[in-house]
């Protein structure tokens, strides 16, 4: 079981329940835009959401969340402080939400949920630096080949548009590249 899954587990069985509700979004739905503050955590029950920033002349996917994983506004999260980013269903999409001083007191009250939020961070750490690393000094083929050996439910789930937009090519490059 993954670290995800384990976390999951043991949220589901806390003494009181943890989860403040069940969101519905739809396609193309904001959970969050730029400039609010967003401290809760989500977990995706099914769909996909995406987050991403814009600057005067396009959008840039940073991130994926889809079934069976977690998503939240990562900066407004630790900070409590207004993020640069949006989070928006790409298709129909099911979360649970849960207010970041439960999250962290379920968090707190026992040494195995620290051990999981501790590993859950490092994944995160890690996958950032390995897309930094990617974005840096990798062609578009080579980064086309690491993420889909990485994430292959990235390719089952994600419209290519937002693909494309992830590895930082056009759509056009994307499809060559998956063609070829």
């Amino acid at each position: 079981m993954t670290p995800i899954e384990k976390l999951k587990v043991r949220l589901d069985q806390a003494q009181s329940p943890l989860w403040e509700k069940n969101l519905v979004l739809k396609r193309n739905e904001f959970l969050k835009v730029r400039g609010s503050i967003d401290t809760k955590l989500y977990y995706v029950v099914s769909g996909s959401i995406r987050a991403f920033i814009e600057d005067e002349y396009e959008e840039h996917t940073i991130r994926f969340g889809y079934q069976g994983s977690f998503i939240l506004a990562l900066d407004s999260f630790f900070t409590g402080q207004p993020s640069e980013f949006y989070l928006q269903a790409i298709k129909k999409t099911e979360l649970q939400v849960m207010k970041r001083d439960i999250f962290l007191s379920f968090i707190h009250s026992d040494v195995e949920n620290v051990r999981l939020w501790e590993q859950l961070k490092e994944i995160l750490i890690c996958q950032q630096l390995e897309r930094e690393i990617d974005l840096l000094t990798h062609s578009p083929l080579e980064r086309y080949r690491r993420v889909l050996k990485r994430s292959p439910q990235l390719f089952q789930e994600i419209p290519s548009k937002y693909i494309a937009s992830y590895l930082r090519m056009s759509p056009e490059t994307l499809s060559r590249i998956r063609n070829s």
